[in-house]
């Protein structure tokens, strides 16, 4: 028996959340309000990421162009569906009884209603990243979900990679402090990710530990100052044994505010220096309250320094641990004058080559799966890249714990030779901030 075609009616927000969108949704038909096209008019100037993704989908749209987007669909190849462009649809009694108001969003509500009694024997599906448009749809008797294609399954997988093993022979601890080179990983009974660690534990003693995948043995790790910052705790040391090895060139720190995350990331870039060209620090702008940055005063440098104060303040941080005259303190103070260290808002690094750069990004729970692999595919020869952020504190509308790009990196780069993934727990800001944190 043949399998019915649904129909998506596709919203905005998913395609700035994704610009291939319509190449997701199998042998499924997809229909675009007519407003969407409307509002990608609006978004398509500017700097920003949404901008960037109006211009590439209003450019794949340009090469699928024909009349029969309006007249019946046009395929978009084998396996997929059709898509198709609707004109605006007059309000139900309904509609108007609810949403009077004729705003784009209850625009795409009218379209998907009339599909809906038009197409009686097909699904009809209203995709948003939208939740109150989703609720809207669900009010009418439209059926209405998320965008799922880039969300992970399992988000209490991603945080599972520190393993703590409880009774662990005696003489097999003994035995590790006194190994220089490692013990083979099978003497553990363990069956380890690529560089996952470990905190050791038996009767008498505990030992911290690193999977080499390589020599398939697991390696001590010891606690080592960096860059004038100590590690205060097992995630700490963790970090900064991963964010100091070579072999490991795509890092996920995640955890809440004061865990260290960005921190060390500095710390150990700066430790390293001289084996990179640079070391960039970037941030996604995502104005509070979804406030535009125009409100703020001053040129586009002034407007956009409240957003980089915080990779600042970890500077400053670090340039605190020595004195003023100290060659630590006066190698930074050379390295940002030089542009060898450069913090930057993320928009501004679009279209770069990265060859043999030191490169965090921060907040990246802001960032949509697109955006991290077009980020990471920027990467050339010798680059290390780093991710940090606290999934728990997503500033985006359309971003939630499943859909954002640094659990999306955390659960799809889970088990590659080159990746390593710390989540810190345990906040060493201040009891204040942990606290508010924990309880707020």
């Amino acid at each position: 028996m043949k399998k019915n075609k649904k129909v998506f009616v596709v919203d905005t927000n998913v395609i700035l959340h994704d610009f291939n969108c319509i190449y997701k949704f199998q042998e499924n038909d997809i229909v675009l309000p007519i407003v969407v096209l409307e509002e990608l008019d609006h978004l398509k100037k500017g700097d920003n990421q949404i901008n960037f993704h109006a211009r590439e989908f209003t450019r794949e749209l340009d090469k699928l162009s024909g009349d029969n987007l309006f007249n019946g669909g046009i395929p978009l190849g084998k396996g997929l569906g059709k898509l198709s462009i609707e004109t605006g649809k007059p309000y139900s009694e309904q509609l108007k009884a609810s949403f009077p108001e004729p705003t784009p969003d209850h625009r795409i509500l009218a379209i998907a209603e009339d599909i809906k009694i038009k197409k009686k024997s097909n699904e009809v599906i209203l995709v948003s990243k939208d939740i109150n448009l989703r609720m809207k749809a669900k009010s009418l008797g439209i059926l209405a979900q998320d965008y799922k294609n880039d969300q992970i399954t399992d988000l209490e997988k991603i945080h599972k990679d520190i393993e703590t093993i409880d009774n662990i022979d005696d003489q097999l601890i003994s035995k590790f402090y006194e190994s220089h080179e490692g013990i083979p990983v099978n003497e553990f009974k363990l069956k380890p990710l690529p560089h996952q660690y470990f905190i050791l534990k038996s009767q008498k003693s505990s030992a911290l530990a690193h999977y080499d995948p390589q020599e398939k043995i697991l390696q001590r790790v010891e606690k080592h100052r960096t860059y004038g910052i100590d590690p205060r705790n097992a995630e700490q040391t963790f970090s900064i044994d991963a964010l100091m090895r070579p072999e490991i060139q795509l890092i996920a720190l995640t955890g809440k505010a004061g865990t260290g995350k960005t921190l060390l990331a500095l710390a150990a870039a700066l430790h390293q220096e001289k084996k990179f060209n640079q070391i960039l620090l970037a941030r996604p702008i995502v104005p509070l309250a979804n406030r535009d940055m125009g409100f703020l005063p001053g040129d586009v440098k002034e407007k956009i320094l409240p957003y980089m104060q915080p990779l600042f303040d970890n500077l400053s941080v670090i340039k605190n641990q020595f004195k003023a005259q100290s060659k630590e303190y006066m190698q930074i103070e050379e390295m940002h004058k030089a542009e060898k260290l450069v913090i930057s808002p993320l928009a501004y690094i679009r279209g770069r080559s990265l060859s043999n750069v030191f490169f965090i990004v921060d907040e990246a729970q802001n960032l949509t799966p697109h955006e991290v692999k077009t980020i990471i595919t920027r990467a050339g020869e010798g680059t290390k890249m780093i991710f940090t952020g606290d999934i728990h504190q997503i500033d985006s509308p359309y971003l939630d714990l499943k859909s954002n790009g640094l659990s999306y990196l955390a659960d799809r780069m889970k088990g590659q030779d080159i990746f390593a993934h710390v989540n810190l727990v345990k906040g060493e800001r201040s009891y204040l901030a942990d606290l508010a944190s924990d309880l707020l």
